[in-house]
C-alpha cells in the first residue's frame, strides 16, 4: 500500500472519531504501550484483561480448576490442558507444578507482552472446567515512613536534591547486627539513643583534658569540651561552650526510629559505641590511634578487650598536617585488616583536604560536605583525596558573621544536650560540618555490612563511590564520586542493581527515514550490578503511520529486546509508550540503544526522546 493511500485512510478514520477525541485520547496513549491493530474506545478498555494486569512483568499464571474435574487432581491432565491452551494462543506454555492448594502453576514462556498474557488468561477463563486464573504477582518488603516527630526536618535523608535517598534502603536493611564506633567526645545521655547504645570506652589519658578526675576508663561519658577563655587551647583558640559533638554524630547514625519522638537514624537497626578521645582542647593522636585499634577489636596494652568490636568507625575529627602520621596509618591499617571500615571527615577549612589528618591517610573513606541545594558546603575541604560527599548542611551563609545561625532548617538535625558546660537536659539541634557528613557515610556503611556481611572495607568503599550521583549543584576543587545514594548502593550490593526510580534519558532528535534503521544511545554510569527485571523504557517517537516501525532496546552487550513489531493496519501517528523489559541478565552500566527500523515507504519522522528507568 503506498503512502498516499495510507494517509487517506488515516484522514477518514480521524474524521469518523473527531467527536470522541477528548474522551479517547488517554486510551490511545495507554494502548501504545501494547499496540493493537485499531484504537480502543473507552468502553472496550474496561473489558480489556490487559488493563487489569499488574505493572510488573507477569511470567506465570495460576490456574484453579473446578472441583471434580480431571485437571484438578491429575498433573497429566493439567499438562495436556496447558498444551491445548498453548496451541490455541500460539504461545509456548508449560505446566510447572501443582500448588499446595491444588491450583496449577503455568509458565508463560514467550508470552511477554501484556496483550499476550491477557490472551492466555482469556483462553483459560473460557474453559468451563476452570474456576479462576490469575497472574502470579510479586510481593515486596515495605518500609513505612518513620513516625519520629522531627523526621520531616531531616531533608538530608530523603530530599531528592541534596538528600541521600536513605528511606529506599530501609526495605532491605536497617543495619542490624553491626556496631558503629563513634570516636569522638563521648556520650551525653539521650533517650533517642539509649536503646541503640552499647558499652564503650574513654581513651583520654590526661585527667586534665578528660575532666573526670582520672585517665582512661570504661565510662565514655562526655564531660564537656568547653573552654573558659580565649587562648586556653593555644594561640587563636576561642572561649566556647561544650559541643556534645559525639552525641550529635551518633544520632545521625543510629537514633532510635519509629519511637514517636525526635529523629530517625540512618542505620537505626545498628548499635552505636561511644569511644571518647576528645575532651578539653581536643585529643591526642596517641589516644585516637589506640581508640581506633580497640574499637575495631584490636589489642591495646592495659585495656580490656572490646566485647562488641565495631565493623564501622566514624572519625569526625582532624587537624592540620601535611602527611598522615605513622601512628594513625598503622592503627587504620590494623582496623581495616580486621574488617572495619574507617570513615573520616574531610575538614572544615575550605581548602585542600590533603593538608589535614586523618583525612589524608590511606585505607579510609574521606567525606566532604554538601548543602541542601546539592553544592559543596562553603566550608568543606575538597581535593583528590576526597572519596565521596554527603549532606553536612549550612546553618549560615559564607558571608554571615561567624557563630551566627541564619538558616537552621538547612543544617543537620540530630541528638544533643542543652548544657553549656556540663550535661543538662537532652534536646535536638542542627549543626553544619563535614563532621555531620561523615556519619551519613558511616551509617550507609553499616547498612551495607548488615545487608551483606561478607563485604570487605574496600568493597564497601567501592560500592558507595560507584553508586554516588553527581552533585546537582557546584563543587570547586573536587568532591569525590558525588553525593552518596543509600538506596542505590544497597540495591547494588544485594543484587538489585541501581535503585528503583533512577532514570537516564536522551532528548537528542534522531531522524527516521523510509526503509532505514537508526539508533539513539544512552550511557548509564555510576551504577553497579545488573539491570532490573522491570526495566522501564519510555519512548516518544514522532512518526506518521506508526505501524511502519519496529522498535528494539539494545543492551550494552548487543542483546536486542523487541519492544514493538510493525503492523500494516496500525495507521495512528506517533509512538508514546512505556515498555517493560526483563533485563536482569544485563549489566546496568554501559551504553544502551533504542533501535528503530522503518519497514515501509511514504511516512517518516524522528526519535524525539526516550529514557530508561531502573
Amino acid at each position: 500500500m503506498n503512502g498516499s493511500r495510507r494517509r487517506l485512510i488515516s484522514v477518514v478514520a480521524a474524521s469518523a472519531t473527531i467527536l470522541g477525541v477528548a474522551a479517547t485520547s488517554s486510551v490511545a496513549l495507554a494502548a501504545q504501550a501494547t499496540p493493537s491493530p485499531a484504537p480502543a474506545a473507552p468502553a472496550s478498555q474496561a473489558m480489556n484483561p490487559a488493563a487489569t494486569l499488574p505493572s510488573a512483568p507477569v511470567e506465570k499464571v495460576i490456574v484453579t480448576y473446578k472441583a471434580r474435574t480431571e485437571e484438578a487432581t491429575s498433573n497429566t491432565a493439567a499438562k495436556d490442558d496447558t498444551a491445548e491452551k498453548a496451541a490455541e494462543t500460539g504461545e509456548k506454555l508449560a505446566f510447572e507444578r501443582r500448588l499446595a492448594g491444588g491450583a496449577a502453576l503455568v509458565d508463560l514462556g514467550t508470552a511477554t507482552t501484556r496483550q499476550d498474557v491477557a490472551e492466555v488468561m482469556d483462553a483459560f477463563r473460557a474453559d468451563p472446567d476452570v474456576a479462576a486464573v490469575e497472574a502470579d504477582i510479586r510481593a515486596y518488603a515495605m518500609a513505612v515512613t518513620p513516625n519520629d516527630t522531627d523526621y520531616a526536618k531531616q531533608w538530608d535523608l530523603f530530599e531528592p536534591t541534596g538528600g541521600m535517598n536513605v528511606p529506599g534502603a530501609w526495605d532491605k536493611t536497617t543495619g542490624s547486627g553491626v556496631t558503629v564506633a563513634v570516636i569522638d567526645t563521648g556520650y551525653a545521655a539521650h533517650s533517642d539513643l539509649a536503646a541503640n547504645t552499647v558499652s564503650g570506652y574513654d581513651f583520654i589519658s590526661s585527667s586534665t583534658d578528660a575532666r573526670d578526675g582520672g585517665g582512661r576508663d570504661a565510662d565514655p561519658k562526655d564531660e564537656g569540651d568547653w573552654n573558659a577563655t580565649d587562648g586556653e587551647c593555644g594561640t587563636g583558640s576561642r572561649a566556647s561552650n561544650s559541643s556534645w559533638h559525639g552525641t550529635h554524630v551518633a544520632g545521625t547514625i543510629g537514633a532510635v526510629t519509629n519511637n514517636g519522638k525526635g529523629i530517625a537514624g540512618i542505620a537505626h537497626g545498628a548499635k552505636v559505641q561511644h569511644v571518647r578521645v576528645l575532651g578539653k582542647c581536643g585529643g591526642s593522636s596517641s589516644d585516637i590511634a589506640d581508640a581506633i585499634t580497640w574499637a575495631s577489636g584490636g589489642s591495646v596494652p592495659g585495656i580490656p578487650a572490646n566485647p562488641t568490636p565495631a565493623k564501622v568507625l566514624n572519625l569526625s575529627l582532624g587537624g592540620a598536617s601535611s602527611t598522615c602520621p605513622t601512628v594513625y596509618q598503622n592503627a587504620i591499617n590494623g582496623a581495616v585488616s580486621r574488617g572495619s571500615t574507617v570513615v573520616v571527615a574531610a575538614g572544615n577549612s575550605n581548602t585542600n583536604a590533603s593538608g589535614f589528618t586523618p583525612a589524608n591517610c590511606n585505607n579510609i573513606i574521606n567525606v566532604a560536605s554538601t548543602s541542601r541545594e546539592g553544592n559543596r558546603s562553603y566550608y568543606s575541604n575538597y581535593g583528590t583525596v576526597v572519596d565521596v560527599s554527603a549532606p553536612g548542611g549550612e546553618t549560615r551563609r559564607a558571608t554571615d558573621t561567624p557563630g551566627t545561625v541564619t538558616t537552621p532548617e538547612n543544617g543537620i538535625l540530630s541528638t544533643l544536650n542543652s548544657g553549656t558546660t556540663v550535661q543538662s537536659l537532652e534536646n535536638y539541634k542542627p549543626y553544619q560540618g563535614t563532621s555531620m557528613a561523615a556519619p551519613h557515610i558511616a551509617g550507609l556503611a553499616a547498612l551495607l555490612k548488615s545487608a551483606k556481611s561478607t563485604l570487605t572495607p574496600a568493597e564497601i568503599e567501592t560500592a558507595i563511590k560507584g553508586n554516588a550521583r553527581p552533585l546537582p549543584g557546584t563543587c570547586t576543587g573536587g568532591c569525590g564520586a558525588g553525593i552518596a545514594d543509600a538506596a542505590k548502593t544497597v540495591a547494588a550490593v544485594t543484587g538489585g542493581g541501581t535503585t528503583p526510580g533512577t532514570t537516564f534519558g536522551s532528548t537528542t532528535d534522531v531522524t527516521i527515514r523510509d526503509n532505514q534503521t537508526v539508533t539513539s544511545a544512552i550511557t548509564v554510569t555510576g551504577v553497579t550490578g545488573n539491570a532490573p527485571a522491570t526495566l522501564k523504557v519510555d519512548v516518544d517517537i514522532k512518526h506518521t503511520w506508526r505501524g511502519d516501525l519496529v522498535i528494539d532496546l539494545v543492551a550494552p552487550d548487543g542483546t536486542a529486546y523487541r519492544l514493538k513489531n510493525s503492523s500494516g493496519g496500525d495507521s495512528a501517528d506517533n509512538v508514546l509508550a512505556t515498555y517493560t523489559v526483563n533485563a536482569s541478565s544485563e549489566t546496568a552500566a554501559g551504553t544502551w540503544k533504542l533501535q528503530v527500523r522503518d519497514v515501509a515507504s511514504g511516512d517518516t519522522g524522528y526519535i524525539d526522546a526516550w529514557s530508561l528507568t531502573f
